[in-house]
């Protein structure tokens, strides 16, 4: 891949949905369901992804490098089930998304915006 495609920042920011689906694979391959489950339960409901919403993440993610389909089936697994991967690009991707939120949550903390007094 070119060098600038290499470089996280080229594809920042993400999207909230994109963002968790790549949060969600950050500690083991899972599949598009599992993505769906983990991603409303972590947010509180705050993102829930439809399934149309998902899939047209998942291809945009493999299509850019960030995540991979390993062809590794599991004792009893459905074949048509598909796993997904992040890839280290993908882990720098999405570590590069988080530092960048937490500069920003950081400049409300500073101007004062997220105080109890100030957000009630």
């Amino acid at each position: 891949m070119p060098e600038e495609i290499q470089n996280p920042q080229g594809f920042l920011p993400l999207t909230p949905a994109m963002f968790h689906v790549l949060v969600a694979l950050a500690d083991a391959d899972k599949h598009g369901y599992q993505i769906m489950k983990e991603t409303e339960e972590r947010t509180g409901g705050e993102v829930a992804l439809s399934a149309g919403t998902l899939y047209g993440l998942i291809k945009r993610l493999l299509e850019g490098g960030l995540i991979v389909e390993p062809r590794r089936l599991r004792i009893g697994e459905d074949e048509r089930r598909r796993t997904y991967q992040l890839t280290e690009l993908g882990r720098r991707v999405v570590i590069a998304e988080a530092e960048r939120l937490e500069r920003s949550v950081a400049l409300a903390r500073a101007k004062r915006l997220l105080e109890p007094e100030v957000a009630r």
